[in-house]
Parts: structure tokens; sequence; C-alpha cells
């Protein structure tokens, strides 16, 4: 298993539409794709089912899959390889580097497709939409940009929740059971990731989110949203 880990690090690193860690890299992005289209991130994107679907939904915006385990950026990136997917890069990466990677303004959107939930009370600020990493993608969001949080764990998605009312974001959708609600958006029910297939949280829901980060995020807030996830999560 390490030497076939060991392999596809090295293979990654021939791969043209993947870029480890990449310097100078704001801005640039449009010089990669040849063109001016939307970009979107999908963050976590372990094989980057989300990354290589939505650019083939969608053939005007360009898709960027961001994730630090290269073995898995493997599969997304030689896929987008055979398909000849000229739309799609992946970014090597921890994801609370991605301002290094990006300009204010230079991504439409970001999705969050069944990350881990980081259930244990002392990982609370590892997930994904904590306010920490919100500030971060504020960064590079362009204005009306919005996050999807697609997830199968009902407390990252009640957590997300708190956030945004404690913060008092726009929520654009709300829904608590994607494929029991009609006329839901067919990038949300109809992309399936293996971690969706896995049903580790065994919920039997699939919880989405889309929101704006249209205002700023106080910093001392963030201690009322640690008192208040202490008093709701261990009660």
């Amino acid at each position: 298993m390490a030497q076939h880990k060991l392999e596809r690090f090295a293979a990654i690193k021939t791969f043209s539409n993947v870029f480890e860690y990449p310097e100078n890299a704001k801005g640039s992005w449009k010089n990669y794709f040849q063109n001016t289209q939307p970009i979107v991130l999908e963050l976590a994107c372990g094989k980057g089912e989300y990354t290589i679907q939505l650019a083939k939904m969608h053939p005007s915006i360009n898709t960027i899959g961001v994730d630090v385990k290269g073995n898995r950026i493997f599969i997304g990136a030689k896929t987008a390889i055979s398909q000849h997917l000229t739309n799609v890069a992946f970014i090597r990466s921890q994801i609370e580097m991605i301002p290094n990677y990006f300009n204010q303004d230079e991504v439409s959107d970001i999705w969050i497709t069944f990350p881990d939930p980081q259930l244990r009370w002392s990982k609370l600020k590892k997930r994904l939409t904590h306010p920490r990493f919100l500030r971060l993608y504020q960064t590079i969001l362009a204005p009306g940009g919005t996050i999807h949080l697609k997830t199968d764990s009902p407390h990252l998605y009640a957590f997300t929740k708190a956030v945004i009312d404690l913060f008092q974001l726009e929520v654009v959708a709300d829904c608590a059971d994607v494929y029991n609600t009609p006329n839901q958006p067919k990038e949300v029910t109809d992309i399936v990731t293996h971690y969706q297939k896995l049903d580790i949280a065994q919920s039997n829901k699939i919880h989405y989110l889309r929101f704006k980060i249209n205002k700023p995020l106080p910093v001392e807030l963030d201690a009322v949203l640690k008192s208040q996830q202490h008093e709701a999560e261990c009660n």
C-alpha cells in the first residue's frame, strides 16, 4: 500500500493539471486555463468527484479541487486527463493555505462535500465551516460568491447552521433531506461521491446548505460560538 501511494505521489508530479503548493498562482489561473471563465473550488476534494462532474455539467466554468492527499488527487487528475477535460485542475495543499493561491474576487463558488465532520470537541476549529475557515474563503470569493456544503453528518449540518445564525449570514438554500425534497439542483442530487456511498454517518439523510459570507465575521463571536457548541454538544 505504501509503495502504491509513493507511485501516485511521483505520478502527479508529472501531471500538467496538478499544482503542488504552487508559487505565484494568484491571478495566473486564466493563463493555465487559457480563458477567464469563473473558477469554482472543491475543498477537501478527495478523489475529485465534484471537481470532475461540475466541470462536465458546466463547460463554461473552471473547476479546481484542493486536497493535501496526493494519492487521492491522483485519481481525479488522471480521470480529467483521460477524459480530455481542459477546465479542471487540482492543487495539493492544506485548505488553510488557499489565500496564497487566489486573489480577492478570483473564486466564484466553493463546494465542501462530505468533509470530515470533526466530531470531537477538541477538533471544533478544524470543521471546514468554522468561522476561521470562512474568513479565509472570504478573502478569495467574488461578490455574490457562495459556499455549498453537502454532508451526511447531522452534527456538521447543525453546526454550520449555528455559524450562519450567529454571524447573520445570507442563506441561499437549506435542505435537511436532499433526496426526499423535490426540485433540488442537479449539482446536489446527481453527483454521488465515494464518501457519500460509504454512508459513514448512517443518518439516512443528505443535508445541503448554500450561503453567502456577505458581511464581516467578528473574531470575538468565535468565543460565543464555542460556548454555544460546548453546551449543545455536551448535553
